[in-house]
């Protein structure tokens, strides 16, 4: 099967040798991502929600790209830097999917690129 490289200007440029995403047959891969604002490229750290919030437009703008939104989302990967977020993290996330969300883990990890405090990754369908 084919590969194709989807990308998105409104989001982050990758910060080593990786796409924004992939799509393999129907399925786009999206690699993690951090809270950096285009096209500024400003970090956002001021809080975990904003932070959270911009990780969720870099994704949104990535799946508009491939054409898709949130509702073709069938898995998606959280880590974060401190479990004591989860809850904040997880009403940020829940906003982007009121109706079948997908499935989904939530990991704790030492370190994030760029001392990050939340990370998501997703693969959608469609």
């Amino acid at each position: 099967m084919a590969k194709q490289v989807i990308y998105s200007a409104n989001a982050p440029e990758p910060i080593g040798p990786y796409s924004q995403a992939i799509r393999s047959g129907n399925m786009v891969f999206i690699s993690g991502q951090i809270a950096i604002r285009k096209p500024e490229g400003i970090l956002i750290t001021s809080s975990i929600e904003e932070e959270t919030e911009q990780v969720m437009q870099n994704l949104k703008s990535i799946l508009q790209a491939a054409g898709l939104d949130f509702s073709h989302v069938v898995k998606s990967t959280i880590f974060l830097k401190d479990m004591n977020y989860f809850p904040v993290v997880n009403e940020v996330y829940g906003k982007y999917f009121p109706n079948h969300p997908p499935a989904r883990e939530t990991v704790e990890v030492s370190r994030l690129p760029k001392d990050v405090n939340v990370e998501i990754s997703c693969i959608a369908v469609g």
